[in-house]
Order: C-alpha cells, then sequence, then structure tokens
C-alpha cells in the first residue's frame, strides 16, 4: 500500500524461553493419524528386542552345551540357534526401520501442512509483529528436527527401554548378586542425564533462536538484492550474516560440548560399573561358582544393558533438542486468528451493491497504541461511486482500505458493506467481493497465466486472454518466449515495474469484484503505458464502487469525489475544483504533486 507509514514494523524475534520436554507430547495427534504404521513399528520393535534379549541365551547355550559337550553336533546345533536368531534380529530391525522412518516422514509431513495452513490463516497483524523468515524457519529447520526424532530418536529410545528393562530382569536370572552390584551404576548414569538435561533444553532453544535470526536475515537480504547491490554494501550484508552464523555455531558448540559432556560421563559410569562386575563374576567362574557360559550370558546383558543406559543419554539430548523446536511450532499452533469469522456469519447477498460506510471509525496499530491511525473516521461512499484518498504519508489512507479487507477490526466504530458489519461476515466471503490493485503488486515465480488466474482460479483460457488485453498486457505476455506460459521468476524478475502492474491489473479484471481498491495503481508506469492502462481501469470502474489512493492528476480528475484525509481524519471533500478554490491541504499537494 502506499503508506508505508500505515503499516507497523516488524518485531524483533521472540526471546528464547524454556521448552519443557513435555512439548512433544503434542506430537502425538500427528502420530496417531497413522495407526497402522504405528502398530507395525511396534510390532517390529518387539520383535528385534525379543531377538536382541535372546542372543546371550544362544551365546550361552553355544559355550556350555556346544563347547562342553564336545561334540560336533552340539556345537553345529548351537551355532544354527545363534544364526537363526541373529536373521530374525536383522528382519525385525529392518522391518522397524521402515516403519518408523516412514512414519516420521509423515508425521514431519502432516505437521509442516497443519503448520503452513495455519499461518496463512493468521492476522496480518501477526504477520507485521513477525519476520517471514524467521517462520520459514520454524516450518523448516525445526520441523526437520522432528523427523529425526519420530524418525530414529524414539524408535531408538523405545527400544533402548525396553532392552535395559528386559536385560535388568534376565541379569538377576542369571546372578542375582551380580546384577545387584550392576544396579549402583544405574542411579550414577541416570544423575548427569537428568542433571544436564534441563541445561541441554535451554542451550537447544537458544541453538535454534541463533538459527532462524540468521535465516531470516538471508531471507530479507535476499529478498532485497537489487537494493543491496545498488548501495555497494555485499561486504556489510556478508557481515551480518556472518555475524549471525557466528552466533548460531556459537550456541550450537555450547550445546554440543554439555551434550558430550553428558554422554561421556553417562557412559563411563555405566561401564565402569560393568567392569567392576565383571571382574567379580571371573573370581566366580574360576571358584567353580558360575559356568563359563552364565557368565558370558551376563556380560552380554551387561553390554546391552549399558548400551542401551548410553543410547538413552544421546537419545534424551535429541530430545532437549527436539522440545526447543517443537515448543516453538507450538507457540506458532498456539496464535489465535484476531480477525475470525463469527459462528453464524452474515451472508453478503448474491449481487453486492458496494455500499460502504465508515461509522467513527478509530484504529491504533497494536505497535503503535499512542498513535490513531484513523481518529473517529467517518466516510460513506455510494454503490458505484469512485472515490479518490489523497492526503499526506500517514494519513491513514492505506489504512482504510486495509480496514474494509478487513486485515484489521476497528477498536471503535463500525464498517458496513451494503449495511452488514464486517465483523458479522466471514472475511473469505468479503474478500471475494473486493479486488485490490497494490502499489507494489506481487508476482509469484510462475506463469504469467498462473499470475493472472490468481485473481480467479476456474477461469478459462479465453476469459484470461481477455483480460490480459483488457489490461493492455498482452503486448509484452506476446512477446515472451513461451507466451502466457512463460515462467515470470521470482518476484517477477523477467518483467519491468509498469509489465508487474498490468499482470496485477488483468488479474483484477479477471477476479471481476463489485468493490474494487486501486492503490496507486498506475505509478509504476511510463507515459504511454500509464495512458493504455487509465483507459483499462476506467472500463474496470463502470458500474463498480471504487476507492483509490491517489497521487496522479489523471486519477484524480476521473474520481466522483475526493476525499482529503490528514492524521487520521477526514479534513475536506469535493470535486478537484472545489477543493481548489477552497485552498488548504489539497490546494497545497495539489500545487506540489499535480501542478508542478
Amino acid at each position: 500500500m502506499s503508506d508505508s507509514s500505515d503499516a507497523p514494523s516488524p518485531a524483533d524475534a521472540t526471546p528464547a524461553t524454556k521448552a519443557p520436554i513435555g512439548s512433544l507430547r503434542t506430537l502425538w495427534p500427528f502420530v496417531s493419524r497413522h495407526r497402522g504404521l504405528f502398530v507395525g513399528w511396534l510390532a517390529a520393535l518387539a520383535v528385534s528386542s525379543s531377538a536382541t534379549l535372546s542372543l546371550p541365551i544362544a551365546f550361552r547355550r553355544m559355550i556350555d552345551e556346544g563347547f562342553a559337550a564336545g561334540g560336533g553336533d552340539a556345537v553345529d546345533r548351537a551355532f544354527v540357534l545363534l544364526f537363526l536368531v541373529a536373521v530374525v534380529l536383522a528382519l525385525a530391525t529392518a522391518a522397524r526401520f521402515f516403519f518408523v522412518s516412514l512414519l516420521g516422514e509423515r508425521v514431519v509431513a502432516d505437521l509442516r501442512e497443519r503448520l503452513y495452513s495455519h499461518l496463512l490463516s493468521l492476522d496480518i497483524g501477526f504477520h507485521d509483529r513477525n519476520r517471514s523468515g524467521e517462520l520459514v524457519s520454524r516450518l523448516t529447520a525445526d520441523a526437520e528436527l522432528l523427523r529425526s526424532v519420530v524418525g530414529s530418536g524414539m524408535s531408538v529410545a523405545l527400544r533402548s527401554a525396553v532392552t535395559f528393562l528386559g536385560s535388568i530382569a534376565l541379569l538377576f536370572v542369571t546372578s542375582p548378586r551380580l546384577a545387584s552390584y550392576a544396579l549402583i551404576g544405574i542411579p550414577l548414569a541416570v544423575l548427569p542425564i537428568v542433571l544436564g538435561g534441563r541445561r541441554l533444553q535451554k542451550m537447544s532453544r537458544t541453538s535454534q533462536d541463533r538459527i532462524a535470526e540468521a535465516n531470516a536475515l538471508a531471507n530479507e537480504t535476499l529478498g532485497a538484492v537489487r537494493t543491496v547491490q545498488a548501495h555497494a554494501r555485499e561486504p556489510y550484508e556478508r557481515g551480518r550474516f556472518g555475524d549471525a552464523v557466528r552466533m548460531a555455531v556459537h550456541a550450537a558448540a555450547r550445546r554440543i560440548r554439555a551434550q558430550a559432556v553428558v554422554t561421556a560421563v553417562a557412559i563411563v559410569l555405566i561401564f565402569g560399573a560393568i567392569t567392576l562386575v565383571l571382574w567379580s563374576g571371573a573370581h566366580d567362574v574360576v571358584a567353580g561358582r558360575m559356568s563359563a557360559g552364565a557368565l558370558g550370558q551376563f556380560v552380554l546383558y551387561a553390554l546391552i544393558g549399558g548400551g542401551s543406559v548410553g543410547a538413552l543419554a544421546e537419545v534424551w539430548n535429541e530430545l532437549q533438542r527436539a522440545a526447543g523446536g517443537m515448543s516453538r511450532i507450538s507457540e506458532l499452533l498456539e496464535e489465535t486468528n484476531a480477525v475470525r469469522a463469527p459462528d453464524s456469519p452474515t451472508a453478503l447477498p448474491p449481487r453486492v451493491r458496494g455500499e460502504i460506510v465508515f461509522e467513527r471509525v478509530t484504529f491504533h496499530y497494536p505497535l503503535r497504541p499512542d498513535l490513531p491511525a484513523l481518529d473517529d473516521f467517518d466516510l460513506r461512499v455510494m454503490p458505484g461511486e469512485t472515490v479518490a484518498l489523497v492526503g499526506p504519508s500517514g494519513a491513514g489512507k492505506s489504512t482504510v482500505l486495509s480496514m474494509l479487507l478487513r486485515f484489521h477490526d476497528a477498536q471503535a466504530g463500525k464498517v458496513r458493506v451494503d449495511g452488514a458489519d464486517l465483523r458479522a461476515l466471514d472475511p473469505a466471503a468479503l474478500r471475494e467481493a473486493i479486488a485490490l490493485v497494490p502499489q507494489h503488486p506481487t508476482i509469484f515465480a510462475a506463469s504469467a497465466a498462473d499470475n493472472i488466474r490468481y485473481g480467479r482460479l476456474d477461469a478459462d483460457d479465453a476469459a484470461l486472454a481477455h483480460a490480459a488485453r483488457a489490461a493492455h498486457a498482452n503486448e509484452f505476455i506476446d512477446a515472451l518466449p513461451d507466451g502466457m506460459a512463460t515462467e515470470l521468476g521470482e518476484r517477477g524478475a523477467r518483467l519491468s515495474g509498469g509489465q508487474q502492474q498490468r499482470i496485477a491489473i488483468a488479474r483484477a479484471l479477471l477476479k471481476d469484484a463489485p468493490i474494487l481498491l486501486l492503490d496507486e495503481a498506475t505509478s509504476a508506469l511510463d507515459a504511454q503505458s500509464e495512458r493504455a492502462v487509465q483507459l483499462a481501469l476506467e472500463t474496470l470502474m463502470e458500474g463498480r464502487t471504487t476507492l483509490v489512493i491517489a497521487h496522479r492528476l489523471a486519477t484524480v480528475l476521473k474520481a466522483d469525489r475526493i476525499v482529503v484525509m490528514d492524521r487520521g481524519r477526514i479534513v475536506a471533500e469535493g470535486t478537484h475544483t472545489q477543493l481548489l478554490e477552497r485552498g488548504g491541504l489539497y490546494a497545497e499537494l495539489a500545487r506540489l504533486q499535480f501542478l508542478d
């Protein structure tokens, strides 16, 4: 919109907050949608864990019944049993990997789709407060963390927990005395995990915030690369991004260092306890109180239990990182839309006449609560009337269009269309009745046809071609390599500013809405193009209610009425000639912007 000061500036990133591991519980609704994969994973996990816990038993039989018996058949049977257990373990592990990996992919895909849909539904005020780069980082980097948790971490955690508990139980079956000694090391191994977990939560959240800030900076700079290069600020921007990346690396290094210490301490303590127990078991074998096979079985169970604790320590650290990412995603999912449709919205009539009424509207942008953008504002636009809004920057002209599109709701007063309060309408239905041609049009990285068809997705090729001709866009579209099918590049990089504007006008023509909003729609055009587009706009405006933010003389002269705004209020209105005769603000604006 033309008044840059009418819209609030982006807010800084939300500071890091504590991310409890319980935030991962919000993943369950996404996991529960795929019950078949989840059940398949649990079944494969049960089989693979059982096979893992059966290996020491097969190993003991191989030693005690195979070697001790001294017969070749016994040795063969023992090795065949050991091999069969290994085959079952391999097949079950492969199945577990397949089910849980596919489950992770689908859960993350569902989560991203839900988050993206939710972000699109949030009001403009939310997007004004948050940088798009940070939102994209949460949609990508934070969601990617959850893929590793659901796709592998969750599986490793449950498998390790099962094998740990199973190995502890079988340790007591094998040798209760040695198992009692082994349990001494378990609290020692768990203690550093618990103590370090809280610190890792905060570090993980801080690390993700630093990554998001670097991504947001890159997104902003690359989106304004022409401005950067025009000012020769490449070294400056490289420095800014380098500082942001170094801060992210520093935060990650602190987290990795803490994670490494926790993991190392846990593994040293648990395997130290195992070594001590084995020393005692070796003396039992020498004294004849235990067979060699039983000691071998005990050793394997101790190794399985110790390895499970080590794996749990690593998974716990990964869960801290994922909890940080999930808490950031949950914050977005918990955001509510300040502009919502009522439970039973009022329906607009089939043919909207286009009467617009502002009744004593007062509105403050959330980031500027002390400065009203509109102050006790009254305006009535009759069906089919063309009204031009003029005034200095910051007068509130763009805010009028934003309020009519219901991007914001007024703190006081009402806005009506055909007598219906906008707050009683479904915002989507309201916006279907309005076509907007902004000062700086949005051109998507798609074909010319797709960009124009954005005004009406079900339009056929004939309607598309008609809209392009009416906007005088066919002249340059036909010259493109593939005509309507030509990709226009990111932000319409293949088009000039005037050509982008005519694409936006063709889009509005195709929409054919009863209310038309023109936000300085011809400002980017040269004199020749302006005349052609002005004729197209005059055709478009016929029979439609039109609000125009205008600075160009041609636009103002065509308006039925000119409304002069200053500091959120109407200070004068009338025709061009009437306002010039009265003098005042309009005469000054005309002298500065028009007559000169």
